[in-house]
């Protein structure tokens, strides 16, 4: 029925602070940006390896959700990567504070999660 996952996608609190994390700290390429004057929000298209992409909206005032504890939904949001060590070592060269690394107990992989702007808890998993 499925093929693929097609976009993820996030409401952000601050835009310009939501972009530049996304852009400049994760390294997801642009695909197109678009201001939507009639909702006055922005759309921005980021894209993950040309495969996947994560759609980036700002709202007007947007509520606050509770991803902590445990809140029913979506819970987050995981980034596959060949090396973690080296993954890692970017992000905190760039601020980013992650967890320690922990071990999936049915699949020996690594893994560790770390936030964005507005709290989302972001995995990185390592193959």
């Amino acid at each position: 029925m499925f093929s693929k996952i097609h976009h993820v996608a996030i409401i952000c609190s601050d835009y310009a602070r939501s972009k530049a994390f996304y852009v400049n700290v994760l390294e997801l390429k642009i695909v197109r940006e678009v201001y939507r004057e009639e909702r006055l929000s922005y759309k921005l298209d980021l894209a993950i390896n040309d495969h996947y992409q994560i759609e980036l909206f700002s709202f007007d005032q947007v509520p606050v959700r509770p991803s902590r504890p445990e809140a029913a939904g979506l819970r987050h949001l995981a980034f596959e990567v060949d090396n973690l060590d080296v993954v890692i070592d970017r992000l905190i060269l760039k601020g980013v504070v992650t967890e320690p690394i922990r071990i999936d107990e049915f699949t020996g992989k690594r893994f560790t999660f770390f936030a964005d702007p507005d709290g989302l808890p972001l995995e990185l998993y390592e193959q």
